[in-house]
């Protein structure tokens, strides 16, 4: 069995490739284009792992966290153009479980996803 992935985005392009990616790779891709959704969503759903945007309309992926925190025993992980130097430590010191950085690398993307699963939710491990 694989798992449930929730992706945040408001950026219609990123959001069809990472739902591209993953779904091809077998994982169930639940998508939000902003904020207040994507709570929405992962508070019905129940994820396995959300990746999150950062800056979103509505709230950006700072107040998605405080949102979510305490009430979903989720993986959280930060998907965004930020990346500079200090981006990724002030990133996790607010909570967020994970950094990855944008743009993507389609031939990376879904391993580096997959890092952040327990293996007997990982695709890989289905096959």
């Amino acid at each position: 069995m694989s798992a449930t992935l929730l992706v945040i985005e408001d950026n219609a392009a990123n959001l069809e490739l990472v739902r591209f990616l993953l779904s091809y790779h077998g994982y169930t891709v639940l998508l939000a284009g902003d904020g207040p959704q994507g709570v929405a969503v992962a508070l019905q759903a129940r994820p396995n792992l959300i990746l999150c945007d950062l800056q979103m309309p509505g709230f950006d992926g700072y107040q998605v966290l405080r949102n979510l925190r305490g009430k979903l025993d989720t993986v959280i992980v930060a998907l965004t153009a930020f990346s500079m130097p200090n981006d990724r430590s002030h990133i996790l010191s607010a909570g967020f479980d994970g950094y990855m950085s944008k743009p993507i690398d389609p031939e990376k993307f879904v391993r580096e996803v997959e890092q952040y699963l327990p293996p007997h939710l990982r695709a890989s491990a289905a096959n």
